[in-house]
């Protein structure tokens, strides 16, 4: 009777942590193709995973931030999906290239056509963005998604220093330090430096950029290594419930 209800213990815990995994990638979210580094251009993605199990996604609109606007957005073309990029007047133009810009992008729409993300499917949307601020660390989009059912959800909420997750968190895009401040840096050193001081500043920006492609990739294996666990907890917990039935015909016999 112990070893049934530790194998029964242990396929729920294990049912548990699949489901958990499940939920915390379960949102709209946006992450870069390499990195987005401040002052640059980058490609971006919005994943949008379908929820539910009786219904299809068939529309995704992203805010863009209005305190840091973007002047270029390119889409990617979709297939099955048009797209309607929006843009607004700005309050103070922006400084392009020699150029003042006097629109920005406030918001991208993309609605099915023929195409649409059904239950248990997701769905990635590029865009190339740009120029990126300076003097921010992160861009937060907010995000609608609506279903055929004509349900929407507001992916809105934005996260708080200290506190949980929101249950409908807005997408948040990370940016890196400029590519381009180490070089700068060292390209101002006079022509008497010496040798070994250019070495050091090479290697300094080496080493920053190893560090990044590290945390980059943590941060892209924590979903999957959370399956996994899931996974193989569930695999041990059937194992466990098998024995605890065969130990029990054994006593039976």
């Amino acid at each position: 009777m112990n070893v049934s209800r530790i194998a029964l213990a242990g396929g729920v815990a294990a049912s548990t942590v699949l489901i958990l995994a499940g939920t915390a990638s379960a949102h709209v979210s946006v992450q870069p193709e390499g990195e987005a580094a401040k002052g640059g251009y980058a490609v971006i993605n919005f994943k949008v995973p379908n929820e539910r199990d009786d219904a299809a996604t068939t529309k995704l609109e992203v805010n863009f931030p209005t305190d840091h606007p973007l002047a270029s957005v390119m889409p990617q073309p979709v297939p099955g999906w048009n797209i309607k990029v929006t843009t607004s007047k700005l309050a103070k133009p922006l400084d392009m290239h020699g150029k003042k810009i006097n629109e920005a992008v406030s918001k991208v729409t993309w609605t099915a056509d023929g195409g649409k993300i059904e239950p248990g499917r997701f769905q990635q949307f590029p865009l190339s963005v740009g120029q990126l601020p300076e003097d921010a660390d992160q861009l937060v989009f907010k995000a609608i998604q609506t279903y055929d059912n004509k349900e929407v959800v507001r992916w809105i909420e934005e996260q708080k220093d200290g506190a949980e997750e929101p249950e409908s968190p807005a997408p948040v895009l990370k940016l890196t330090a400029a590519d381009d401040e180490a070089h700068g840096a060292a390209a101002t050193g006079s022509d008497s430096d010496s040798d070994s001081d250019s070495d050091d500043k090479n290697a300094a920006a080496d080493q920053s950029k190893d560090e990044k492609t590290t945390a980059s990739a943590s941060s892209s294996s924590s979903d999957t290594t959370a399956r996994v666990l899931g996974i193989v907890g569930i695999v041990i917990g059937i194992a466990g419930v098998a024995f605890g039935v065969l130990a029990g015909r054994r006593r039976t016999a």
